[in-house]
């Protein structure tokens, strides 16, 4: 499997995709949803950059991390509403509304994560 990192990377990025959707779903507390939810999201999206772009940017976890980060910020000058966006609830809950600083340390978590699954990963796949 590691001989192949972007089928690895494919496969974990449909696994977390149904685990956020279940998420999104059926839960609805004040733990999962909120925080390990949001950690998995950065992994997500790490996973999916993978798939295109297996080796050609160590960072990718800090890029992913930034862009989260600007997503959290948007929340709190409130872009949905700014664009006047907020009758519509589908771009409303993907941009979202509220900011948090803890959900700015769940996608540093999440990065931190994906960074050391990363190294594995490519390391295992080198020596292949």
């Amino acid at each position: 499997m590691l001989k192949k990192p972007r089928l690895f990377y494919g496969l974990l990025f449909l696994a977390l995709l149904v685990t956020e959707v279940l998420i999104a779903l059926f839960v609805n507390d004040s733990f999962i949803r909120p925080f390990f939810g949001d950690v998995l999201v950065t992994v997500l999206i790490c996973c999916f950059c993978r798939i295109w772009i297996p080796r050609k940017v160590p960072a990718l976890p800090f890029y992913v991390f930034l862009f989260a980060t600007a997503v959290e910020v948007s929340q709190y000058f409130d872009l949905v509403k700014l664009l006047g966006l907020e009758s519509n609830r589908f771009l409303s809950v993907l941009m979202g509304r509220t900011f948090s600083w803890p959900d700015i340390l769940c996608y540093a978590v999440g990065c931190l994560l994906f960074f050391a699954l990363d190294f594995v990963v490519q390391k295992h796949s080198a020596q292949s």
